[in-house]
């Protein structure tokens, strides 16, 4: 590795005898009252609090080693990331600070950026053992805030860091704000509330409180609080903040939420692994016997079932054919098959659509007979339910249809109405899934349908009224987060395929709740998180978008134990998250189970 080498001077004249002045007693560089007035201002500066004020590509905490406390950061640089945790510190103009931290490990930095001066950063090549790092700075005529960070280098294994304190001028903060006023709740489900209150002035933040207990934090004036219990009431209230403070929470309201229909009532464990089985074609991974499906597949989607045409509604499903699939079971066999997992509590259900099952529900007798046809599966092979797998063209909004909560489309309309009707047919044990594309969901954020102004693609988010409709019903959803092109999270910025980072955020859009096309009176609520599973490819066969296993890892821990995180900015820690889907069973086996292997192995 290459590394600028950096050249010994010799120490001046003047430096030495500074020093030696230094050593006189009674001779300081800084008054005792400004030694008086200094404070360690790095919040969290030995990890105890976890990852709390730190913003880390790829950290997370330890109880070994430490330097001090119970706790300390391990972060580990990959090829493309130096595993920067960082924090933004509110500083005095034109005073000096000393920043020092604790580090262990091959090529560890520690600096601070936004100094108005000149930035500085110090670092150490080798640190078997515990080492101090100091540098100091001193912050420009107008500098209110500095950026104190500590990172490694590119593909040089953990390093780790702990104790890291930034001493100087405390700034003056001024006073907390105001208690916000006129809080009230909005759109209330089984699951979830949404709130809003007025502004306070001076406020930089908000902080929800639920029956007393901190749950979730605002940048705006609004919230939706999910995970709730049917039939429960809850009080809330909320607090406004800024540098110097929190307010004194506001008055509270009440909500009870709805009884629900059982949407999540289904007996799937705690965490479920969801996989697509190629039950009518082979499609290059060869095909995989329904009773060498292993047990670790919690949810078993059929692929796929077809339509006779795009508008008839009429869905068949039909077994793959030996010349295509030469190991191909009996259907007798098949079917015994998927009694013997069902006995196992494992789920198998009937995909509709996929990427060549274009369905359209234009007509009432499309939906009719789309019920039928689809009841007839059901029945002839003993499925416990429905995924609906709409792609393409199967879903798109007219140009006067502009609020998910009240869709006029016919396509949409007939879908929601056939849906309610499957679902009320075989009662609360039966399993509804839906597994859309990015496209259809949250790209929605930013678009729905054509627009005020039109001109969109009327496909945008045009999902979201069917989910929404049916979230009571709902017992998971699997957004397909591959094939994808870049979608805009809830922090404003694109996010690709390639990593972590874009599963979580896709993911905490579902269990957030977002504003549709950027109006902010017309939210879509989150789902529960039980309610929610992340779509992965199985393989780079299997599709784009495909992750190792150790970025599989990072999602489930930045989701469900808020660690191992980003760049994106979660809303929330949800250990309840339900699991992941794969497309598909077949690629898995075909590269050696590996997807399965890393979800058995975080998930025990």
């Amino acid at each position: 590795m290459d590394r600028v080498r950096r050249v010994r001077r010799p120490r001046s004249v003047l430096a030495l005898l500074t020093a030696a002045l230094l050593a006189v007693p009674g001779i300081t560089a800084l008054s005792s009252a400004a030694r008086a007035a200094d404070a360690d201002l790095a919040k969290n500066g030995g990890f105890e609090s976890g990852l709390d004020s730190w913003t880390c590509t790829a950290g997370t905490t330890v109880d070994s080693p430490v330097h001090g406390g119970s706790s300390a950061l391990q972060a580990t640089p990959a090829g493309s990331d130096n595993a920067q945790c960082a924090q933004t510190v509110t500083v005095q103009p034109n005073a000096q600070y000393t920043l020092s931290g604790y580090v262990r490990g091959s090529y560890v930095y520690l600096g601070a950026n936004g100094t108005g001066t000149t930035d500085v950063s110090t670092w150490t090549q080798s640190a078997p053992d515990w080492q101090k790092l100091t540098t100091t700075f001193t912050t420009g005529a107008t500098t209110t805030k500095v950026t104190v960070y500590t990172h490694g280098w590119y593909g040089t294994g953990a390093y780790y860091a702990d104790d890291i304190s930034l001493v100087g001028p405390g700034a003056s903060t001024g006073q907390p704000p105001a208690a916000p006023a006129g809080l009230r709740t909005g759109t209330v489900t089984s699951s979830s509330v949404a709130l809003s209150w007025s502004a306070a002035t001076g406020a930089t933040g908000y902080a929800v409180y639920r029956d007393g207990v901190k749950v979730q934090t605002a940048s705006g004036t609004s919230a939706t609080v999910s995970g709730l219990a049917p039939s429960t009431a809850y009080s809330f209230q909320v607090t406004a903040s800024n540098d110097a403070g929190e307010s004194a929470k506001s008055a509270a309201v009440t909500a009870t939420t709805t009884a629900g229909t059982g949407g999540g009532s289904t007996d799937l464990p705690a965490h479920a692994l969801v996989g697509y089985l190629h039950a009518s074609f082979a499609n290059g991974s060869g095909y995989t016997r329904m009773a060498d499906v292993p047990d670790s597949w919690d949810v078993i989607d059929l692929a796929f079932g077809e339509p006779t045409s795009a508008t008839s509604g009429d869905i068949r499903f039909s077994r793959c054919p030996v010349t295509e699939c030469p190991n191909v079971e009996s259907d007798a066999d098949f079917k015994a098959a998927i009694k013997a997992k069902q006995a196992a509590g494992k789920k198998v259900l009937i995909s509709i659509g996929g990427q060549n099952g274009q369905v359209q529900l234009t007509t009432t007798a499309a939906r009719d007979t789309f019920v039928s046809s689809v009841s007839n599966i059901i029945d002839t092979y003993g499925l416990d339910g429905l995924d609906i797998d709409f792609e393409g063209h199967s879903l798109s909004l007219n140009a006067n249809d502009t609020d998910f909560k009240n869709p006029t489309t016919p396509v949409i309309v007939n879908l929601i109405s056939a849906l309610k009707t499957l679902k009320a047919k075989y009662g609360s044990k039966f399993v509804l899934t839906m597994a859309p594309e990015t496209f259809f969901v949250q790209m929605g954020y930013q678009y729905y349908g054509t627009g005020k102004w039109g001109g969109q693609d009327p496909r945008c988010g045009a999902y979201l009224p069917v989910i929404h409709a049916l979230r009571d019903d709902l017992t998971l959803l699997h957004v397909q987060d591959y094939n994808s092109g870049p979608i805009m999270g809830l922090d404003n910025q694109y996010h690709s395929m390639g990593g972590a980072d874009f599963h979580i955020a896709m993911t905490d859009m579902l269990l957030t709740g977002f504003p549709v096309a950027g109006d902010a009176n017309n939210v879509f609520p989150p789902l529960r998180p039980d309610q929610v599973a992340i779509g992965m490819p199985a393989s780079t066969n299997a599709g784009n978008g495909y992750v190792a296993p150790s970025e599989v890892t990072k999602t489930l821990d930045c989701l469900t134990k808020k660690t191992n995180c980003g760049s994106y900015p979660t809303h929330g820690t949800w250990p309840a998250l339900r699991g992941l889907m794969t497309w598909s069973v077949n690629w898995d086996r075909y590269s050696g189970w590996e997807f399965q292997k890393n979800f058995d192995a975080y998930f025990g």
